[in-house]
Parts: C-alpha cells; structure tokens; sequence
C-alpha cells in the first residue's frame, strides 16, 4: 500500500486511508473482532454484499453534485476496481459492487485525487446530505441552499459526534416549498425560507421510512441560516446520548423522538447548547464556486424523428431561472449506467453546458446550464449514448433499490418487477410517459431504500408460505402515499399482499380504476376519495393462493426456485460488544482526544474524552452482562453497580464526571481537564479489570 500513500495531498485524509489499510492487515490477521472490524469500515464506505467475498463501495457525494473531472475519476475507479456499472443510489450516492477489501484504500486513494470520498457513506454516521437536484436553478427558490448543503457536509465530516452513532442520521435540503428534498422523512430537513431579507429555513425533525415510516415534526418554521449548523449539532449530540444502540430496529432518532415527545426534546436541546462550539456559524455563500458556462459553439443537429423529440422536450426539460437555458433530465433505468457513457456525458458537460451533473433522489440524472438553443444538439448526443428516453420523472420513471441482486437485507427482486412495470406502462399506458402525478416506487425489503412507502403506488419485497409449507416470492401493494410540500407529506396504507408475479396484474387494475373513476383529480385525490378498502376488494382476487402456478415460485429475473435468504444487515452497523475490544477503542479515543488538543480543535477534543469514558464504562458493564442501550443508561448504571458500592472510586459520580461534557462551554483548560479525567478513569478501570482477571 506504500505506493499510493504519498499520493494524497491532504494529511487527514492519507491517514484515514492508511488507517484502513492497516484494519483491512489485522482483520485478515485475527487481531481484530469481525463486529469491529464491520463497524469500521462501514464509516469509510465498504458495506457487504450478498455474495460473499466481495464489497459494495458506496461513494458519497453531497447533493448529487459531481463535476466532469470526478465522474471521469469515479470510470477510471470503477473499471480498475469493479464491473464499470455505476449506480445511482435514492440519496444521491454512486455504488459500485464486486469490490475486493483488499483493494478499497487504493480505491479510496485514486477517489480522493479529485476530492471524492467514501467516508461516512455507511454506517451509524451523519449520511450524504442531499438537495433537491433543481437547487441553484430553481424558478421557485428564495435562493440557493447548495452552499448551505456543502457547508453541512463539511462540518460534519469526520465530527467526532457523529461516528459512532445508535443508528444512521440523515439530512435534507428543499430549495423550495415544493420539498423535492424530501423533509418530512429525514432525520432533519431544511426548506429554504425568506424572512425581512433574511436567508433561513424550514427545520422537520425525526421523519423516516422504513418498517414504521414516521412524519417529521416541525422543529422551527423559520431558522436564521446561520443558526442551522449550531442547532444541528445539538440534535446528533443528543441523539448519540439518549438514542437506542442495542436494537437495531429502535435505533433511529424517530423512535427517540416518540418516546420523548417534541417537547422534551427540545428541553434536551437546550441543555446541549453549552457545549455546542458555535453559538451563530455564518456561512458565506458567496464563496461558493461560480456557475462557469461554456460558450462553445456545437454543429447543427439532425433530429431524425421529429415526434419522439418533441415529447422528449415535453417530459425531460427543466426551465431554469436563469434566463436562456435549460436543465436537461436524464432517465437512467433503476439508476444503472455504465462508464463508458459516464466518460461521453462528462464530456459534453464540460464543453457545451457548466462542467457539472446533478444525480437525483430518483436515481436520474439533471444537466444545468444547458443553452436553450442547444437543445437539438443534446438530444442527438444523448441519444447516441442511450440517454434520451423520455419520461424523466414520470410516471414510467420507476425508482428501485438493488434488492436480492446485491443486498444483504433483499427479500425478493424489486429490479426485475420495475423492469416489468416500466415495459408494461410503456407498451399499455403511454399516455402516463408525460404524467408526473403517479409516483411509482419499490423496496425489496422493509427498509424502504426504494422508498416505496411514501409512493403514490408503492411495492414492497415480502414473501408468502402456502398451506403446503412451501415459500414464493410476494409484494406487499401500498398506496396513497405523497409529497404534499412545505415540509408536509402521506405515507402510503399497506393494502395487501399478492404474489410477485401478479404485480403486474395489480399495476393494471389500479390505473384501469383511475382512468374510469379518477374523474380528472389528482392520484392523490383520487386515493383519498376511495380509501384503502376500496383498493382491498379491487385487489383481492390476486391475494389468493390456493392454486399458485409453477411460475409463481420463480422470483423477477430468476429461473430458479425461490428461496427466503436474508443475509446481516449492514445499513444500521452492528454494536460490539467485546470488552477488550472495547477498551482498545477507549484508548485509542484517548489518542485521537490528544491528537486534536494538538490541532486546537477543542470541542473534538472533549467529545473524544466523552466517548472514551463511557466506551470505557460499556465494557465492564458488558462484563456484568447489564443492558447498555443507550450512552444515558450506560452513565447511569455504571453509578449503580460500580460507583455507589465503592468497587471503582472517584471524587465524584460517575454522571457528574461524565456530564461535565455540557455543563462547560468548550475552552482549551476544559478540554485538556476533561482528557485528564478520561484518561484516568480508563486507568483505573482497567487496573480493575487486570484484578478481577487475576482473581477469577
């Protein structure tokens, strides 16, 4: 790995690559615990797949936004390193798959030569911010929030308060009312706002999908910009206390919000403030990079079939505010395309439009800065790269998560069914390949990486077990779900369960009904009128299993039988619970506390300390095989059986020592106090430890 260390001009960065290079070496050596040893390289991206052996490497890139220059460099990674499929993940990511460990820092490495990184793209970490992909051109904006999105991403970047949280935290921004960023189901969402001249937003907090989708709160109706950075790190500092770390499925700050309630945890907010480094944390957007548009001349351009340009025009065309040009929709099928058009399309980028692509929440691509009259000519480029179907977020525009082709946690294909609804609505319904009004989105399991469960028409992966016993792939049909805007939206009622196969046969019967009865409303509308039992008895007769034929046991895409595998899921991390494991870490956390004393970066500093000592109490509680599930039950019960009957002695309570994290704003003298105290409470714990050893 020597040859490639060199190479990274950024000290942080070239240590964090060699750091999992050296990880990778113990791991393969059987120094360090597979939980561990999960947990760490899930934070730089490397996520398991479901064939065994090999890796997907998740790229982060905030907000869709990828230049010329690093979709070239993520090709050249993604043919040196894996298939050369790229793929557009629901949060604006790019995966690539069929990575060997072995490889992932040199990955990593060639990544980071155009500031691409893969950090915290997985694992109980601050995820990608995203943005509505429209943010900067948007005709509707108060202004730009992508100087807002990339100031949030930068600032939580390796922020030791958001590494080792219960659960994955994720961001929004909307540029608009419209809420095409999604606020109302991310951990926190931002919606642009305007008021008396000053920039702000719109704050949801503890929105989410998966098995128990959840509607964000409204946090503030009006936050000054540069109050969003303060107040969001008190919402991670207070989930990572207070939120749930033993069951995965109660891990997310929604379920900590609704056993609380909003308004304590606001009061827990407040409480947090004292710590927080910034009170105010202005950010300049006129510092962010200018918008440079080519003013290259491109040849006339010879539109073959007249009728199929005019309606890709009427589907794949954004107005932007910026008169004069135009952003130009890609349809990528399930987000997959390939690097050979990915090199052709940076290129055109950079010659005719700004040297810039948008990837979108609904695994798309978005062109800004297009020339008006140059159109025509996009059109023929695109369409010799395969780029130019129309129907970019429409209807016939389904979204999909890889389910069982690569994922872990995938119950039955939602590739395979999109790929078939798609052909159907294109073949039999051509006229919804310009309506924007039905949202059709799928998940191969609960999770809800598709999204399926915000759909106006959603399918979800289950499968379904006959009198006989015998197993066969099944979706669950949801509907009425949809974005309502200004940070409001529906979650779509579960209907009913019918085998895969039949998805089809459901598509059909549900747009046969809106086109007789929908009577020009809304699909929304339509859904409200009718309610979830109308869609029940519509639907039933495909529920029935008595007589499933031969093809039914066959999943989308598979001529083998099916079979229920459902491998570790990796999205939420695994809790490690290995006590010398786990002090390790607290003496590393020591270290780095010292090591960003040295950088004068006081507030990491004393989160560091914070998290050595309650790592440190974690591990002989664990000892004891008490429940550690959250960091406040930890603080708590390490008082109990430890403190309060003298086995470990110290000047005060373990939560008085431990809470003084914010009960002190974060000064040199605090943060080199607190380290102190860290690194005595470890020293005593662990000549506790050595004697009850001894003594066993």
């Amino acid at each position: 790995m020597q040859s490639f260390r060199t190479e990274i001009e950024n000290p942080i960065v070239e240590k964090d690559i060699i750091e999992l290079e050296k990880k990778i070496r113990e791991f393969k050596g059987g120094s360090i615990d597979e939980e561990k040893f999960r947990s760490l390289r899930l934070a730089r991206g490397v996520y398991g797949q479901r064939q065994p052996g090999v890796q997907m490497i998740r790229i982060k890139l905030p907000y869709g936004k990828v230049s010329s220059r690093q979709l070239r460099r993520i090709s050249d990674v993604a043919d040196e390193y894996s298939t050369g499929r790229l793929h557009i993940t629901t949060r604006q990511d790019i995966q690539i798959h069929y990575v060997d460990l072995e490889r992932t820092p040199e990955l990593w490495a060639q990544l980071e030569k155009d500031s691409v990184t893969l950090r915290e793209a997985c694992g109980n970490t601050v995820r990608n911010v995203t943005a509505s992909e429209t943010a900067g051109i948007d005709k509707d904006e108060p202004f730009d929030v992508s100087p807002y999105a990339q100031a949030v991403f930068e600032y939580f970047l390796r922020n030791p308060i958001g590494q080792e949280m219960g659960r994955k935290f994720k961001v929004s921004f909307s540029s608009s009312d419209a809420d095409t960023g999604l606020s109302y189901m991310h951990d926190l969402g931002f919606i642009a706002k305007m008021r008396e001249g000053i920039k702000g937003f719109k704050v949801m907090l503890g929105g989410g999908l998966g098995s128990q989708p959840r509607h964000a709160d409204e946090l503030f109706s009006f936050l000054p910009a540069n109050e969003i950075i303060p107040m969001m790190e008190t919402v991670v500092r207070v989930f990572d206390r207070y939120g749930e770390r033993k069951s995965r499925a109660k891990a997310r700050l929604k379920f900590l919000l609704k056993d609380l309630g909003l308004e304590a945890f606001k009061d827990l907010l407040i409480a947090e403030k004292k710590a927080v480094p910034f009170k105010k944390y202005p950010i300049d957007s006129s510092t962010y990079p200018k918008v440079l548009i080519s003013n290259k001349q491109a040849h006339d351009a010879i539109i073959e079939d007249n009728k199929a340009f005019e309606q890709w025009k009427t589907t794949n065309l954004v107005l932007q505010k910026q008169s004069g040009y135009v952003a130009v929709g890609i349809k990528v099928m399930l987000g997959d395309f390939y690097t050979d058009k990915a090199r052709l399309l940076a290129d055109l980028v950079e010659k005719y439009a700004a040297g810039e692509i948008r990837l979108t929440l609904r695994q798309n691509i978005l062109i800004p800065h297009v020339r008006e009259s140059l159109i025509p000519f996009f059109y023929t480029e695109l369409k010799k790269m395969g780029f130019a179907d129309a129907g970019y977020n429409k209807a016939l525009d389904i979204t999909a998560c890889p389910g069982t082709d690569t994922c872990n946690l995938g119950i039955a294909s939602s590739t395979g069914i999109a790929s078939e609804l798609e052909r159907i609505i294109r073949e039999e319904y051509p006229q919804y390949v310009n309506n924007a009004d039905v949202v059709i989105k799928i998940s191969g399991c609960m999770n809800a990486c598709g999204q399926h469960s915000m759909a106006n028409i959603g399918f979800q992966g289950m499968s379904i077990r006959t009198k006989e016993k015998l197993v066969a792939p099944a979706l669950q049909v949801l509907l009425g779900g949809g974005n309502l805007g200004n940070g409001r939206g529906l979650f779509a009622d579960k209907v009913i369960k019918i085998p895969s196969k039949r998805g089809p046969e459901a598509l059909r019967q549900i747009l046969n009904d809106f086109e007789v009865n929908g009577k020009g409303a809304s699909y929304e509308a339509y859904y409200a009128e009718k309610g979830e039992y109308y869609f029940y008895e519509l639907l039933k007769p495909l529920a029935d299993i008595e007589n499933l034929s031969p093809a039914d046991y066959l999943d989308w895409g598979s001529n083998k039988r099916y079979q229920k595998a459902i491998g570790i899921g990796e999205c939420a991390g695994v809790v490690i619970d290995l006590i010398a494991t786990l002090l390790f870490e607290s003496d590393e956390k020591i270290k780095n506390a010292k090591e960003a004393i040295n950088m004068q970066k006081w507030s990491a500093s004393i989160y560091y300390s914070y998290s050595s000592m309650v790592n440190t109490a974690k591990a002989l509680l664990t000892a004891e095989k008490t429940k550690t599930n959250t960091h406040t039950s930890i603080i708590k019960d390490f008082n109990i059986h430890f403190i309060e009957n003298g086995r470990i002695v110290l000047n005060s309570s373990f939560e008085d020592l431990v809470l003084q994290l914010n009960k002190n704003e974060p000064s040199e003298a605090f943060a080199i106090s607190y380290l102190t105290d860290a690194e005595n409470f470890l020293n005593k714990v662990e000549s506790y430890r050595k004697r009850e050893l001894t003594h066993a």
